[in-house]
């Protein structure tokens, strides 16, 4: 079976028990500042889990793609990527009755019976149910013992043998519960790939295990550190790794065996020196790919949040590009590939194909100059030194080595390595040189969420108005490239070619303030995408949209499609202040602004 065919077959199941379609999101979080990318595919809905009306409905189901960095070290194995995609349905707040009989929506029973049939139905993806085992919450302090989905799954059939009782560590989403935000406990489903039989019992160690579906029961928000308030809205969050299930559909034993990766591999092996498969090449693989999808929503490779990452993740496969003897300036071949397999359903792709080539060969170029004279520096080092946050400070500085490569290289050498307190004197070392002082996102490659503040919201809602500012004083060429908010500013990244005059700034600010002193209606209306453009609605990346969309109209000023929430009217923002203006990437400017 192909992505292609699993995309579409998942997509039609859950489009006959009620769901509504929805497209992928970007991998770039819309304005949510706790995380620098969309690592699951929940993240584009949390105003929706946390009540605000989605225009879709209270079912929907879509494939997303997602980027995690937290288990990099691990990435080249059997199951571990970066970039992965994950096919999800959702219940917002769309219960069953008490008993699971008679309810219009659904919660446990439904979830977990779905998933089941599903997987295992001969008319969907027809798995043997005997290679299955599951996992459920064992209960803490916060929340009790899962019972329900125990006994569920106790029903369907499975053996207490194959049902393992965790800890928050395992079967709670987001994982520890560390973030704030809506959250649960989860019962997740595994299959066996191993060779030989299945075993007894379920050991969650054993890597033949492949985790391939987990079900959220999102009952709580957590508001802070220690509190855990019930979810006034209760949601079901379901998520399957895409790369994972056809591993198990196809009979494999790791994921660079399937049809979205494999013809990467290929690649690799017939240019590279070294014929045989290895782990540089699936790291090579993974992480081009992953490359070329941040690409495509519009990253490039910088020093600072998911520039950083990307450029992390390129000098990576040039250095390993180096150990399997992979020619200079071949990476457009497997650029080339990744677009291939997956412009179907990803067309921003093929689109954005000449970009995407373009910063992968400049980045390239780059970090090729001092490689080798960065890897000259390292091996000086004897065996047994300890090596120091100055000396991976160093390395960056002078050789545009990543602390984290720097890290990689000295443990290959047999150096000594103390790698929390590297990286703790490698970021004093960035304060006290102030080269780059904005690299806190170095650490960021954990998942988060972001609440809906007050505060946020004021700024999401003065995007608004910036951009019809923008628009009105530059031109209607202005369109949004991209967002970014947190509780102290927003960043607006928008096309115009020339950087603006103080005369233009001052205009733009001046006109924002103006519609805020106006105190105009913030009115909201849910129609379909057609009669939103028919209407003159704008919005960002129009290919992201559903059929049925929300219209946030600012009156006789602007109109956008927008997911929410905002103010109710414009005279809750306050003064409206640019800090700074200047170039994001080539035609692309990027403001920066204050609410007073």
């Amino acid at each position: 079976m192909t992505s292609n065919d699993l995309r579409t077959k998942y997509l039609n199941f859950f489009k006959k028990k009620g769901h509504a379609i929805i497209p992928s999101a970007s991998l770039i979080p819309e304005n949510d500042p706790s995380v620098l990318f969309t690592t699951a595919g929940m993240h584009p809905l949390v105003p929706f889990l946390l009540g605000e009306k989605h225009p879709a409905g209270q079912r929907l189901v879509n494939y997303q793609k997602c980027l995690r960095t937290s288990d990099i070290d691990e990435v080249g194995d059997n199951h571990h990527l970066t970039f992965f995609e994950m096919l999800g349905n959702w219940s917002l707040g769309d219960l069953a009755a008490p008993d699971g009989i008679g309810g219009a929506g659904y919660w446990k029973k439904e979830a977990i019976n779905w998933s089941w049939e599903f997987l295992t139905d001969k008319k969907w993806l027809n798995l043997d149910p005997d290679k299955f085992a599951v996992s459920i919450f064992a209960g803490d302090e916060d929340s009790p013992f899962d019972q329900e989905s125990f006994a569920i799954w106790k029903k369907i059939g499975f053996s207490e043998n194959k049902i393992a009782k965790l800890d928050k560590e395992e079967n709670w989403w987001p994982a520890s519960g560390h973030q704030l935000g809506p959250q649960g406990p989860c019962t997740e489903i595994f299959y066996w790939t191993g060779d030989k039989p299945v075993p007894e019992k379920f050991d969650l160690k054993n890597n033949y295990w492949f985790e391939i579906w987990n079900d959220v029961f999102m009952q709580y928000n957590k508001i802070d550190e220690y509190q855990f308030v019930p979810l006034k809205q209760k949601n079901v969050d379901t998520g399957m790794g895409l790369e994972r299930t056809l591993v198990a559909l196809n009979e494999l034993n790791n994921v660079y065996e399937i049809d979205t990766l494999r013809p990467i591999l290929d690649k690799i092996i017939v240019l590279s020196a070294a014929k045989t498969k290895n782990k540089a090449m699936r790291i090579i693989a993974d992480h081009l790919r992953a490359a070329v999808f941040i690409i495509a929503d519009g990253v490039i490779p910088s020093n600072v949040k998911q520039g950083y990452v990307l450029r992390r993740l390129l000098r990576r496969v040039i250095r390993y590009n180096k150990d399997i003897g992979f020619p200079k300036d071949s990476l457009s071949e497997l650029v080339k590939i990744v677009i291939k397999t997956n412009k179907e359903y990803y067309p921003e792709l093929e689109k954005n194909e000449k970009l995407i080539i373009n910063e992968i060969e400049k980045e390239e170029n780059k970090f090729n100059e001092t490689l080798e004279k960065g890897l000259k520096k390292i091996a000086k080092f004897p065996v047994g030194y300890k090596i120091t946050g100055k000396d991976t400070f160093a390395l960056s500085a002078t050789f545009g080595f990543p602390p984290e490569m720097t890290i990689e290289e000295a443990k290959a050498r047999h150096l000594s390595v103390n790698e929390e307190k590297i990286m703790k004197e490698f970021k004093e070392e960035f304060q006290k040189h102030q080269k780059l002082s904005r690299t806190a996102s170095v650490g960021m490659f954990k998942g988060g969420l972001a609440g809906q503040s007050e505060i946020i919201i004021k700024y999401h809602t003065a995007t608004h108005l910036l951009h019809a500012a923008l628009r009105q004083i530059l031109g209607d060429h202005v369109e949004q490239k991209g967002s970014n908010i947190t509780d102290e500013r927003l960043r607006f990244d928008f096309s115009h070619s020339e950087k603006l005059t103080s005369e233009e700034i001052k205009k733009v600010e001046d006109l924002v303030n103006k519609k805020i002193k106006e105190n105009l209606p913030v009115i909201y209306q849910e129609m379909s995408l057609v009669d939103a453009q028919k209407s003159g609605a704008i919005g960002l990346f129009a290919n992201k949209y559903g059929d049925k969309v929300k219209v946030y109209t600012i009156k006789g000023f602007s109109k956008e499609i927008c997911g929410g929430p905002h103010v109710v009217r414009t005279g809750e923002l306050g003064n409206f202040k640019i800090t700074k203006e200047e170039a994001s990437s080539a035609g692309i400017r990027r403001i920066k602004a204050i609410l007073q």
